[in-house]
């Protein structure tokens, strides 16, 4: 790579459209680990115009009215045409929580797929220990550049969209809408932050207010008072609802799926995503607790001064408890031995899909507070989000003596 380039990542807000679908999706599997912890979730949601769509496979003994859960949703991300009542402002986006269409497809997991998974023996499997939901190949990633230890790219886009929604639902600006989008361009010199080359705020709005008005006020009031002084410059570069119109937004503007945002979901690009999408999936499917876990050993691995730069990648068959295969790679950033560190991982850390759940205590109603602004780098909810702790840092540094 060379010394000097620029690196960009986006966010999205909870009201995009793929977005909603996620917090729907992870809303179901709160509703039902808040009755049964030994729910199995993968609950899958479609948005468009004013239609909520459920699918996927639920086997739960959670009794809930699936439409208020999603209902409920809704109002709280304002998509919602009472929040314009009292302000200037009109609501004419035809996805509204007083009236919308649904549709509840879910049905129960395959009893060959579960067998897999139960932590009992079963004919022609080779343990009786609870296995790997699915195989498939998951990555965690940390490094120095933010006090989150995160890319800084993907850190600035997320605060970006979670200061948006706040002015929002703080009734600040009654004009915005739910549906935004940011991106921050960084560059970096001899593997350092540098500068903010450019910045992406998109915002559905409501059709009375001027769009020279949206742009003054979203650099004034957003932008630069998210984005370190320093780090903007002269030559930085705006672009704040480029097209000029962004009334008709959300499900009206654009289809929504379920796990449609993983690079917004882990790292903005900058770190390597194993493909499996997180929300309305309970952990015993790894490809959303292992990458948790594996974002907990990269994050812990930095915090102890182990690394500047720290990326581990776990592989797992379908019912087969121990992992086929770990990596850990720091590309050069480390400060001792890279198989020293491993061992230490190994010493310190259980990777099977059964220990993850409890290192994490991942069987409880937390995963609303994961869904938006990023799976990883959030510090507001670490009694949720377990996977965010530096708390095997010292740990990981003696086992690593």
């Amino acid at each position: 790579m060379s010394d000097r380039f620029i690196f960009s990542s986006e966010s999205v807000t909870e009201g995009h459209p793929d977005k909603v679908c996620d917090t729907i999706s992870d809303a179901v599997l709160d509703a039902c680990f808040a009755q049964d912890p030994k729910s199995r979730v993968a609950c899958e949601t479609m948005v468009k115009d004013n239609a909520v769509i459920l699918g996927g496979e639920i086997t739960t003994g959670a009794k809930f009215d699936y439409r208020e859960v999603v209902k409920e949703v809704l109002v709280g991300m304002n998509y919602d045409s009472k929040y314009a009542e009292g302000t200037p402002y009109s609501y004419t986006c035809k996805f509204d929580a007083q009236n919308f269409f649904f549709m509840n497809l879910l049905g129960q997991q395959s009893q060959d797929i579960a067998q897999g998974v139960d932590a009992k023996a079963a004919e022609h499997k080779e343990t009786a220990e609870q296995g790997a939901g699915d195989q498939g190949i998951m990555f965690g990633y940390a490094c120095d550049e933010t006090p989150q230890l995160l890319p800084a790219p993907i850190a600035y886009s997320h605060m970006l969209g979670r200061e948006i929604t706040r002015m929002r639902k703080a009734r600040e600006h009654t004009w915005l809408r739910p549906d935004s989008k940011t991106q921050v361009s960084v560059e970096y010199r001899g593997g350092q932050v540098c500068r903010v080359t450019a910045v992406v705020v998109s915002t559905m709005h409501a059709a009375e207010i001027d769009t020279a008005d949206i742009r003054e006020i979203l650099k004034k009031e957003l932008i630069e008072k998210v984005i370190p002084g320093d780090l903007l410059t002269p030559e930085t570069r705006y672009y704040i609802n480029p097209t000029g119109k962004f009334v008709i937004g959300g499900p009206e503007g654009d289809c929504g799926l379920t796990g449609r945002k993983i690079i917004v979901d882990s790292y903005g690009g900058m770190g390597r995503h194993g493909g499996g999408a997180f929300s309305g999936k309970d952990p015993s499917k790894v490809d959303r607790s292992a990458a948790y876990m594996c974002r907990w050993v990269a994050k812990n691995i930095v915090a102890a001064g182990l690394a500047r730069r720290c990326e581990l990648q776990v592989a797992y068959a379908i019912g087969y408890p121990e992992p086929i295969s770990l990596r850990v790679d720091t590309f050069g950033t480390n400060t001792v031995d890279e198989a020293k560190i491993e061992k230490a991982v190994g010493e310190v850390f259980n990777f099977k899909p059964a220990e993850i759940i409890r290192q994490l205590n991942l069987l409880r109603p937390i995963y609303r507070h994961s869904t938006n602004y990023g799976h990883f780098g959030r510090e507001d909810h670490l009694d949720a989000l377990t996977w965010e702790r530096t708390d095997k840092a010292e740990a990981l540094k003696a086992a690593a003596a």
